[in-house]
C-alpha cells in the first residue's frame, strides 16, 4: 500500500485529534466512590420487578392485586429465572398467571385462573410455580 506525505500527515493528525478528545473530561468528574455507588443503584433498579404499561393495565381491569408477600415472591422467582438463564417465562402466583421479561425484569401481561384455562402460552423459554 502507497501512503504519501500528504495522507501520512493527515492520519497523524487525525490520530492527534483522537487522541485529544479521548484526554479531554466531558461532564463533571466523579470519584470511584461516587461511580460504584450510582453503578449499584443502577443495577438495583434493573434487578427489581416492575410492571409494563400494559401489565399496569391489565391488573387493574382484572381487578387483581398483590399482597407484599406475593411480590416477594415474583422477586425470589424472577431472581432464581436469571439464575437458571430464562429470558422469558410464565410465573404462577397462586391464582395469577404472569408473563415476565427477565432480562428487563418486566411484567409484560396478566391473567387470572379463569382466563388462563384455555391461553397457550408461548414463546417463554421457562416456567415458575411460585
Amino acid at each position: 500500500m502507497i501512503i504519501n506525505n500528504q495522507m501520512a500527515k493527515s492520519i497523524q493528525q487525525l490520530g492527534q485529534v483522537t487522541q485529544t478528545n479521548a484526554v479531554k473530561p466531558t461532564g463533571r468528574q466523579i470519584g470511584q466512590g461516587e461511580f460504584q455507588k450510582i453503578l449499584n443503584q443502577q443495577l438495583d433498579q434493573k434487578n427489581e420487578l416492575k410492571f409494563s404499561k400494559h401489565a399496569s393495565m391489565r391488573l387493574e381491569s382484572r381487578r387483581i392485586n398483590f399482597s407484599a408477600n406475593q411480590i416477594e415472591r415474583l422477586q425470589n422467582g424472577l431472581e432464581s429465572a436469571r439464575n437458571k438463564g430464562v429470558k422469558e417465562s410464565l410465573m404462577l402466583v397462586d391464582d395469577v398467571a404472569l408473563i415476565v421479561n427477565v432480562e428487563n425484569a418486566t411484567v409484560v401481561t396478566a391473567l387470572n385462573k379463569d382466563e388462563s384455562k384455555e391461553h397457550v402460552f408461548t414463546n417463554i423459554d421457562g416456567a415458575l410455580l411460585l
